[in-house]
């Protein structure tokens, strides 16, 4: 019997290169722009735009979701790339925006991909395909990455699909509501890749924390039940609360759990303290990528892409590692000549003025500030971020005609929890071929812009229809009736 092209045996003594051979993307078609949210909020545009680095939110229109936003990338990724859906092994989603606390959000995505495809590759084209969601906040997808690296690179021939797929949404009028954003970024994972192929270290650390999370919300249904009857203008004891709810035929109040749990997309967080985790985390696990292989950050990387939870996290977050690395290079005494060394107690005065000084400047220009420019336009992508910010590297070097292949590029991803991994990659000769059609800025510039009060109603779940253009996979249908409850169906338009 002939061994299919993913499941043929792996050969241990083969050196193989993996990584990304194609890549993709889905940016919602709407946005707010931020000028518009600061002006509506009482907040000073120039401290979300010149502070933080925000210009628009991408947003998800009223039929779209987290299974839509993978649905389309995958759908771009194997139409662009011309991929034959039969030759690819597994698809793993990495998402934080779950739709379901058991049926993968991935099964949806990979579903309705697989019916649009079916008039050129039959029925369905994924069957042999290993389908999975991985959580862990906005490092899941990366977490899907290192485990289908792994997976490929274990046989001879196989092909991966990654998917990052998230809507960060928060609540309104809160500190994380400028920061919201929607997307997913598709990859394809591959021996031989003509992007970028990772190298084999891998850093990690790991504490749990609660600096972001999102639980079930539990209420006291007796009490739900004598709340509304307040906002009636009456009011119920226990005893006539619980003998009105035996009367229900909704089946809500006369279910016998005596609480409701209600899940929401907004986050419980804390945004100090979740910064703290970040810094610490991404240290820790530099230190351990460093530990397995040796890298001179300064010199080694010509790139560093970051999850972004706002474009210019990154340049806050890596201003005291930067100072160590300039130490460990022997150009310490060049920030001094530039500022004088630091006055007796006045250190941390001193490290925050580092942070304009030429030196740094010239260092995020050189290193960073190529991966923000999407984050800027889109707003946070969750598990997508990072990969979105090697889309805007690419691109940006594609349309400056800047040569970066052999460039290696150091990824230092962070998720809530929490847990930092680093890595690297290096940029494939071929690059260019593999992203040329992305066209990821025009895409950008097509975009609607909405207003604020059609974003407040979006927000809300108050808008009964789509109001941008409609294209691509859409929710057409979430099931409300038992057993199909909550099942969900797209469709592509």
């Amino acid at each position: 019997m002939e061994i299919s092209p993913v499941m043929k045996p792996h050969n241990p003594t083969e050196m193989k290169l993996i990584g990304i051979a194609a890549i993709a993307c889905y940016v919602p078609a709407i946005y707010l722009d931020i000028e518009e949210l600061a002006i509506n909020r009482a907040i000073e545009p120039a401290k979300l735009q010149k502070g933080l680095g925000l210009l628009q939110m991408a947003l998800p229109d009223a039929d779209e979701d987290a299974a839509s936003f993978a649905a389309n990338a995958l759908w771009q990724l194997i139409t662009e790339n011309q991929l034959d859906p039969h030759s690819i092994g597994r698809i793993y989603l990495g998402t934080e925006s779950a739709l379901d606390a058991a049926k993968p959000t991935a099964t949806y995505a990979v579903g309705a991909v697989e019916t649009a495809l079916e008039k050129t590759f039959g029925p369905r084209c994924f069957r042999h395909c290993d389908v999975l969601d991985m959580t862990f906040a906005c490092v899941g997808a990366v977490d899907a990455l290192h485990n289908s690296i792994d997976w490929v690179s274990a046989g001879s021939g196989r092909k991966a699909v990654v998917i990052a797929s998230d809507f960060a949404k928060y609540e309104l009028g809160s500190t994380g509501e400028y920061t919201q954003g929607a997307g997913a970024v598709a990859m394809l994972i591959a021996e031989n890749p003509s992007i970028l192929h990772f190298s084999d270290a891998w850093g990690v650390s790991m504490q749990s924390v609660g600096d972001f999370h999102k639980p079930r919300r539990v209420y006291d249904k007796v009490q739900l039940l004598q709340e509304t009857a307040r906002l009636l203008g009456t009011s119920l004891n226990n005893t006539t609360a619980e003998a009105l709810m035996q009367e229900d035929t909704t089946g809500f109040w006369s279910d016998p759990n005596a609480q409701v749990e209600l899940f929401k997309e907004e986050p419980v967080f804390d945004g100090q303290y979740s910064n703290a985790c970040y810094k610490d985390r991404i240290v820790e696990a530099i230190a351990h990528f460093r530990s397995q292989t040796s890298c001179h950050i300064l010199s080694d990387w010509q790139h560093m892409v970051f999850h972004l939870p706002y474009a210019f996290q990154a340049r806050r977050m890596v201003l005291e590692p930067w100072l160590e690395w300039l130490e460990e290079a022997g150009m310490t005494e060049q920030l001094y000549a530039e500022m004088g060394k630091p006055a007796e107690g006045a250190h941390a005065d001193w490290v925050k003025a580092a942070a304009k000084s030429a030196m740094y400047k010239a260092f995020l220009a050189e290193k960073i500030a190529d991966g923000e420019s999407a984050s800027s336009r889109i707003g946070n992508m969750y598990t997508a971020s990072i990969f979105m910010s090697l889309i805007c590297i690419l691109q940006t070097a594609l349309d400056k005609d800047t040569a970066i292949t052999g460039h290696r590029v150091g990824f230092v991803s962070y998720g809530s929890g929490s847990k930092s991994k680093v890595f690297e990659g290096t940029i494939a000769k071929d690059w260019k071929s593999r992203v040329s059609h992305l066209q990821l800025f025009r895409r950008l510039d097509e975009r609607k812009a909405i207003d604020f009060a059609t974003y407040e109603k979006l927000h809300s779940n108050k808008c009964a229809s789509p109001v941008g253009k409609v294209e691509g996979f859409r929710l057409e249908d979430a099931g409300n009736l038992y057993p199909a409850m909550g099942i969900r169906k797209y469709t592509l338009r």
